[in-house]
């Protein structure tokens, strides 16, 4: 077994250490200041070792100061960043908020979130460097850290190197409609790619993917979450090693939730509480702790926004893996591109139904009507000139089907 708990009892030779932020002369300034634009080196670790634990806690006026504040990750001497991510959404806080969170590796703590901590395990072997950016336009008036970490004369040669990558998709439907749950007309449209899935990661070496924070921010009501992951691994064509059945089964949930539930390893962080169906903000997460997907040259995986990719949303992603050798983090976007969208509101809700009336050539709807039947045909129409299959795909999935088929061996109840 390899659980959280299995190695606790073995002596190792390892020394560990800290730096954090605490007051040199003595006093009771145990934080650092940080410039609008200024970066600082919070850490500088020489020679072998692995970071247990990060803490931080973060005082300044800019209300999007989490988003706004970079975290970069350094290791074995490379010039490029292995973790660059805002601050908030590394540790499981999205949209630049602060909220109580709780998983094993990650959590936000009392009061309301404000405390940051890390318990992924980040070995190295010629060096560790932990950087913090203020791309802010007001200053960070305090910044307290710890980074709790071991050292040893070497490290093993097998001890992948710890990855975090952030990536953000204002997610528009595939085909041009958003058709979810058949809402405008009763045709779903299949789909047999993931060209126009939200990315999670991409990356080429040997190593294991362990999880991701999803933060979806929803301008609709409409459920969000029929989409599929999917997992290429080695470079493989379609169908993917792992494909997914919805976005709540991909988190270990089901029946489009909204509860708050935060388990170690899974679960809901933030709901779009007091909002209509799933308008708004949600956060989930999952960490795969006990069965991270490995792969030997390669890993692309992704995830599909609505069924078939057919629902707008803005969707933030963190993804977190080991790997060998240390590849580059996606590089961030520019701080103004990391805000957060307009929020939808009553105001904005009336503008939607005066739409609808204006469909139904003004005549008095309650709302409850479907879309007029020329309406439903044009969109249709617009659909079937962007179909997500073709001739090859139609054929493997084909394959698929009756393979799936003679595994079921379908069975009638022996009579008795």
């Amino acid at each position: 077994m390899n659980g959280p708990l299995s190695q606790l009892a073995t002596l190792t030779t390892a020394r560990t250490q800290r730096i954090s932020s605490y007051d040199r002369a003595g006093g009771n300034s145990d934080s650092v200041p940080i410039e609008p634009g200024e970066t600082v080196t919070i850490a500088e670790i020489a020679g072998a070792g692995v970071i247990r634990h990060i803490w931080f806690t973060i005082a300044h006026k800019d209300p999007m100061y989490r988003r706004n504040m970079v975290l970069r990750i350094y290791w074995d001497g490379n010039e490029q960043p292995s973790v660059a991510c805002p601050v908030g959404d590394f540790f499981g806080q999205g949209w630049g908020e602060e909220y109580n969170f709780i998983s094993l590796p990650l959590c936000a703590s009392p009061q309301a979130g404000k405390a940051l901590n890390c318990y992924f395990p980040m070995p190295f072997a010629k060096g560790a460097r932990i950087e913090i950016e203020n791309e802010s336009s007001g200053r960070c008036d305090a910044f307290y850290y710890y980074v709790d970490y071991e050292t040893m004369p070497a490290l093993a040669d097998d001890l992948g190197r710890f990855h975090a990558g952030w990536r953000r998709s204002l997610h528009l439907p595939a085909q041009g409609v958003e058709n979810e749950w058949a809402a405008l007309y009763s045709f779903v449209e299949p789909n047999l790619t993931d060209a126009h899935n939200h990315p999670i990661l991409s990356t080429r070496g040997r190593g294991h993917y362990v999880g991701v924070n999803y933060y979806v921010e929803s301008p609709s009501p409409m459920w969000y979450g029929e989409g599929d992951d999917m997992w290429f691994i080695d470079g493989e064509t379609w169908p993917p090693s792992l494909h997914g059945t919805g976005t709540e089964d991909y988190f270990n949930t089901a029946w489009c939730p909204r509860e708050l539930y935060q388990h170690p390893y899974f679960g809901y962080g933030r709901i779009n509480t007091g909002q209509t169906g799933w308008l708004g903000r949600t956060h989930v997460y999952r960490f795969h702790l006990e069965d991270p997907i490995r792969f030997a040259k390669s890993l692309r995986g992704s995830i599909e926004i609505g069924h078939a990719n057919c629902v707008m949303a803005d969707i933030v992603t963190v993804a977190y893996w080991y790997q060998q050798p240390c590849v580059a983090a996606p590089a961030l976007p520019p701080a103004a591109q990391r805000q957060n969208m307009p929020g939808i509101g009553a105001l904005e809700i009336h503008r939607w139904r005066e739409a609808f009336r204006y469909l139904h050539g003004m005549k008095a709807v309650w709302g409850n009507e479907k879309l007029p039947p020329k309406t439903q045909k044009e969109l249709h129409r617009r659909v079937a000139k962007k179909p997500l299959t073709t001739a090859a795909t139609r054929q493997v999935a084909a394959r698929e089907q009756a393979a799936q088929q003679k595994m079921l061996n379908r069975r009638a109840a022996k009579k008795r």
